[in-house]
Formats: C-alpha cells, sequence, structure tokens
C-alpha cells in the first residue's frame, strides 16, 4: 500500500492531508470570533455586509472547525500508524515536532512570570505610576489577603507529584508488555487530573481577590488559569491514550503516543512546582492570609 502511495505521489509517502489548511481556518475564524465576542460583551458593534460581527456565534464555528480538525488529523495519524507508515525516520520527527511544541509552550509561561516577576520585584517602579497606586509600593500589593499555600496549593502539589509517578508506572508497565499495569497507571493519572482540576476551581471560587482591579490579581490567575488549562488539555490527552490502551494500541517497540502525553504531563508538573514555590509561596510571605 506504502508503494502505491509513494508511485502516485513522487513526494509523498502518504495522501497530502487537508487537515493543516483546515486547522488554520479554523484557529482564524475562532481567533477573529474571540475578538468578536469580545466587542459583543463591551456593547460594540461590528458591522460587515449588513451583518453584526460582535456576536459570539462566530467563535463558536470556530471552534467546531477546530475541534472537528483535531478529531480528524489525530484519527489519521493513528491510523497511518497501524497502516506502517511511521518508519523511523516519521517516528523521529514527531519527537522533533513534541520537544519544538513543549519547548513554544515554555515560552508561553515565560511571557506570564515575566509579568509576574516584573510587578513583583518592582513594586514601586518610578516609571509606572499607577503600579504604585495599586501595589503601594510593596508585594504583595496593600489590603490583599493572599489564598494559604500550605492549604489547597499544597494539596494540589501533593497530586500532581503523585500523578507523575502514576504516569510513570503506566509507562514502564507499557515496557514491560503489563497491559494490566499500563491501564491503571493510565486510569489514577487521569482521575488525579481531573481531581486536581476540581480543586482548582474550587481555590479561584474562594479567591479572596479578583482578576480585576488588581495587578496581583491579574498576574495571579493568568499563569495559575493557563496552567489550569494546560492540566485540562492533559487530561484529555492523557484520556485518548487509556482509550487507546484499552484497545491494546500501544506495544513495547511502538508507543509515541502515550510517551507524548507523558512528556506533556511532566512538562505541566514541573511548570506547577515553579508557580507554587513563586506564586505561592514565595509572593505570599508576609502577607495577611485569607481563612475560610
Amino acid at each position: 500500500m506504502a508503494d502505491a502511495h509513494a508511485k502516485k505521489h513522487d513526494y509523498h509517502i502518504i495522501d497530502p492531508s487537508p487537515w493543516p489548511v483546515l486547522s488554520a481556518l479554523g484557529a482564524l475564524v475562532m481567533a477573529l470570533g474571540t475578538i468578536a465576542w469580545m466587542r459583543y460583551a463591551a456593547g460594540s458593534p461590528l458591522p460587515f455586509l449588513g451583518l453584526d460581527l460582535a456576536n459570539p456565534w462566530l467563535f463558536f464555528i470556530g471552534l467546531v472547525l477546530v475541534l472537528y480538525c483535531m478529531f480528524g488529523w489525530w484519527a489519521d495519524t493513528v491510523k497511518e500508524s497501524h497502516q506502517g507508515f511511521h518508519t523511523r525516520v516519521v517516528q523521529l520527527h514527531l519527537r522533533y515536532g513534541m520537544i519544538m511544541f513543549i519547548a513554544s509552550e515554555v515560552m508561553f509561561f515565560v511571557a506570564w512570570f515575566w509579568a509576574f516577576f516584573d510587578a513583583s520585584l518592582f513594586p514601586g517602579e518610578a516609571v509606572q505610576v499607577t503600579r504604585s497606586e495599586y501595589t503601594g509600593g510593596q508585594w504583595p500589593p496593600a489590603g490583599i489577603e493572599v489564598v494559604d499555600p500550605l492549604h489547597l496549593p499544597l494539596y494540589n502539589t501533593v497530586i500532581l507529584l503523585l500523578s507523575g509517578t502514576t504516569v510513570t508506572w503506566a509507562h514502564h508497565a507499557l515496557i514491560h508488555n503489563d497491559r494490566k499495569g499500563l491501564v491503571w497507571g493510565l486510569a489514577l493519572t487521569v482521575a488525579l487530573g481531573i481531581l486536581f482540576s476540581a480543586v482548582q476551581v474550587y481555590e479561584y471560587v474562594i479567591a479572596p481577590f479578583e482578576f480585576k482591579n488588581s495587578i496581583y490579581g491579574a498576574t495571579f490567575f493568568m499563569a495559575t488559569g493557563f496552567h489550569g488549562f494546560h492540566v485540562f488539555v492533559g487530561t484529555i490527552f492523557l484520556i485518548v491514550c487509556l482509550i487507546r490502551a484499552m484497545r491494546g494500541h500501544f506495544t513495547p517497540q511502538k508507543h509515541f503516543g502515550f510517551e507524548a502525553a507523558a512528556w506533556y504531563w511532566h512538562f505541566v508538573d514541573v511548570v506547577w512546582l515553579f508557580l507554587f514555590f513563586c506564586i505561592y509561596v514565595w509572593a505570599s510571605w508576609g502577607a495577611p492570609i485569607a481563612h475560610h
């Protein structure tokens, strides 16, 4: 089958895929829809050909298209692997791609940590007059009660560290062809990921500060919130791996789909440890702690 495709396309191992173009289109529509939704929330019309584009429906059209492309593209990737198209070179490039993706995610978090450290290390910056008004020249800002780092944040730290051990257990079980250990390890990791997200949602509900009107709240929720989103994405990634493991897709010699999920999950763990010690512990030192 591979030979037939190679003769049909001199430069392709498999048929050209429509997914990159469709994914780019979906991401563009979703981005424009996000802007339109913000205009809608602000009550600002966005006329185009007699239509008011400042409406949430454009965002959901883009979201549906992106989700459709995600499912279709990754399903094709799995199918290609089963058909034998993932040669050693292709597998190597898949690893390069995942490494570059995680590197881009690292730089994404660098932006939020940069904002946090800029505000926390220079709360009374002379050039930033408005910042001094909001912080009172100190960090945490005057009047801010912080989350107790030794309560829910410490609990979530233990949860994530434990999930890192269970996903490693699942990986070693797969290498030794222990299918039962693989499934149990992945199931526990998924359960711990869901528990982490539930605890973080509860923490946000009872947080003594808000996103708006506070540089502390803005930097806190942007950094921890985007990490929480990555936990959500990683949990979905692991759920897909769990379903594939139960169907017998992975072998000790060929299981990069699961390996990529494990890499991503360990990346999430490392980012959380940095968040915990910098934002929860160091940044709350000496500040009044809210008690619930």
